[in-house]
């Protein structure tokens, strides 16, 4: 049902062209003048025409070879030559090599690739992303955490410079009480 709505769509589209393309005008039959029409008549042209060229007969078998020609690796086919080639190869030997043990050593490992392990990482996201947001919340958490714990520590040093400094004034005057009574410190 869908592609005869689509068709008759497409042929409302394809008449409302023809009417702005061609107007009202009309064959000698009497018919409308279609596109379809006037382009099979074109295309009937250029075959007969070229049917009738030797020339064109010729490039159309030739095609082939053209597009073979065309193609950017038979330049490098025609300009490098087998030695050279070769050479490229040599040159790239150790290169070459390591790729292969890499590849043996990933065909070796295809059966751990493949395992159940891995295969269940998408089910075990969700839990990750749950644990990694908990573990975001506690970073934050400790982070207050050693904030509050930095400020105590102000707090207690400011409070035992102070203890001390009380401490070195009540010895400094006792020291001043001994000596004004005569009394020597034990030491």
């Amino acid at each position: 049902m869908d592609k005869n709505l689509e068709i008759d769509n497409l042929e409302m589209r394809l008449q409302a062209l023809e009417s702005r393309i061609y107007g009202e005008r009309r064959n000698k039959s009497g018919k409308a003048v279609k596109c379809s029409d006037s382009m099979a008549r074109i295309q009937a042209g250029l075959t007969n025409m070229a049917n009738k060229r030797e020339r064109v007969k010729i490039l159309q078998k030739k095609i082939e070879d053209l597009l073979k020609y065309l193609d950017p690796q038979f330049t490098d086919h025609i300009a490098v030559p087998d030695a050279m080639k070769l050479e490229f190869i040599l040159a790239e030997e150790k290169c070459l090599l390591s790729q292969a043990a890499l590849l043996e050593q990933v065909s070796t490992l295809q059966p751990l690739l493949d395992s159940t392990y891995i295969r269940d990482v998408p089910e075990h996201a969700t839990k990750l992303q749950r644990l990694s947001q908990l573990h975001i919340k506690q970073q934050d958490q400790t982070e207050i955490q050693s904030l509050e714990v930095k400020k105590l520590f102000e707090e207690y040093n400011k409070m035992m410079f102070l203890l001390s400094k009380q401490f070195t004034q009540w010895d400094e005057t006792l020291r001043q009480m001994e000596e004004a009574k005569g009394i020597r410190p034990v030491e």
